[in-house]
């Protein structure tokens, strides 16, 4: 298995490659040269393993025995999933009306990127390990990937994480959950602008070559393929669990509809990855007042709004869904050349017109919506008056869809549960609705917190780079930064 960029420029990199990287060289996204199938027989096999098994099988697609024994990655994985507060790490629940919920929340930071983020991080460490090397992490976050890239990393030798989010624009509990920790390997930006703003000078650093080899600079942001790949085990195991495969035989298999909250579109893209290895899954891409996904599968319209609006769901408040850059490769055929001049247009206008075959191919591997503000609110009362279950606002979204499209008595459908109600207070109380925090979210008030501003006039990309460059510069002295600094 060797990996290529979506736009061309790179082929035969190795799993360790990808995992140690960001970007591309060539501006663009790590994928798996080759997509392998799963046949009907091979499923129904699988339809008896647990999650962390799933997650386990899938990964062994992926990564070759030669990079990391079958028995290490089974143990990387057990390990971490191992203090998830459910036994399988997941968990789905089912409500009235045909509402199956797969719960991805259950991590430490509460969020769905818990998951990946734990089994790539210990990806990472067993290649530190056995290479005596260090890396240095680079985020930006919406709200929820930061926290769990540290939370993943923390205290950890060897690495250094560096993350930034946008400044008044995610929770006081998405906040509190990365700048209360203190270990001298985490270091905290809060920026004046959006999670957009944010990925410009992190996509320029990422460039600079020199300053990626000299730092072991890489991404844990679902630029990083590892993150996608794990989150493809999500879909198998809402389809073996939902769609009565063992109960059939032959090659004709049931379907399964899943319908995902969307921004950065890294679980979206994982679910037409799965549907593309033979799983047939009807996909559902579900986003808030920021539509530009929603744009895309309806008109081809792949063009940026004025500016990033704030909703109750912020995670998903996003006009730049880089990894919908994975799908129009995979939909194209792996054209290269055909991704690259798109990408490159639509980073130069923030507009781009999606070409009409790919368009129909992009139509026929998933559908779309988007929900206001009151639509969240809706499905959030309604959720709980049906079934005393509370949602966050960001699994509202998909709940829209559930309330507003029925589905038909013979098919079967799975909304996904991204983040813990807990972490959205505030949404919760502007829905009428009450709840009891868990202790692991009080005690954050009492905490201290640190964290560097990056002000709307500043360099933040030379402001960064000084960052990384004085971790490193403390490395060399044999101490952590915040030790030197000090």
């Amino acid at each position: 298995m060797r990996y290529c960029s979506t736009r061309g420029g790179v082929q035969g990199w190795t799993f360790r490659d990808v995992l140690f990287s960001g970007y591309a060289p060539d501006g663009g996204m790590f994928m798996p040269e080759m997509i392998p199938s799963l046949v009907p027989a091979t499923l129904r096999t699988w339809s008896s393993l647990s999650y962390q098994q799933l997650v386990c099988e899938v990964c062994s697609l992926f990564i070759p025995e030669q990079l990391i024994p079958k028995h290490d990655l089974e143990a990387l994985i057990s390990s971490a999933l191992s203090k998830f507060a459910v036994p399988d790490a997941v968990r789905m629940v089912r409500l009235k009306g045909s509402l199956s919920i797969l719960e991805l929340f259950h991590g430490e930071t509460l969020a769905f990127k818990d998951l990946a983020m734990m089994c790539t991080t210990r990806f990472l460490e067993y290649f530190l390990r056995k290479e005596n090397s260090r890396a240095t992490i680079l985020v930006g976050t919406s709200g929820d990937t930061g926290s769990s890239a540290i939370s993943s990393v923390c205290g950890l030798n060897g690495v250094d994480v560096v993350v930034v989010f946008p400044s008044g624009r995610i929770t006081t509990v998405q906040e509190r959950q990365m700048t209360t920790h203190m270990e001298d390997n985490v270091h905290v930006f809060a920026a004046d602008g959006s999670s957009d703003d944010i990925d410009v000078p992190l996509r320029k650093l990422f460039t600079d070559l020199d300053l990626v080899k000299r730092h072991g600079l890489m991404s844990l942001n679902s630029v990083n393929w590892s993150r996608i790949l794990v989150q493809l085990a999500h879909f198998l195991y809402a389809y073996l669990q939902l769609s009565d495969i063992q109960k059939t035989e032959g090659d004709c298999l049931p379907d399964l509809e899943v319908v995902v909250p969307t921004g950065g579109a890294g679980n979206i893209t994982a679910g037409c990855i799965m549907k593309q290895m033979g799983i047939p899954l009807r996909l559902v891409a579900m986003v808030n007042s920021n539509d530009i996904v929603h744009r895309t599968v309806q008109s081809g319209d792949f063009s940026m709004a004025g500016s990033v609006q704030q909703t109750l769901a912020p995670a998903i408040d996003i006009q730049d869904p880089y990894n919908m850059e994975r799908i129009f490769w995979l939909l194209s055929g792996k054209d290269g050349a055909l991704v690259k001049d798109m990408m490159e247009q639509f980073q130069r206008t923030h507009r781009l017109s999606v070409p009409e075959t790919l368009h129909r191919q992009l139509c026929s591997m998933l559908s779309s919506g988007s929900v206001s503000d009151e639509g969240i609110m809706e499905a959030m009362v309604r959720c709980w008056e049906e079934n005393q279950y509370l949602v966050c606002p960001h699994t509202a979204v998909a709940l829209w869809h559930h309330y507003h499209c029925p589905v038909l008595p013979e098919q079967k459908r799975c909304c996904i549960a991204t983040a813990s109600p807990a972490k959205f207070q505030e949404a919760v109380e502007k829905a009428g609705l009450t709840i009891d925090l868990p202790e692991a979210v009080r005690v954050l008030e009492t905490k201290e917190a640190r964290c560097k501003d990056l002000g709307r006039g500043e360099n933040w990309e030379a402001a960064l780079r000084e960052r990384i460059e004085a971790i490193g510069a403390a490395r060399q002295c044999g101490e952590p930064f915040y030790a030197s600094a000090n």
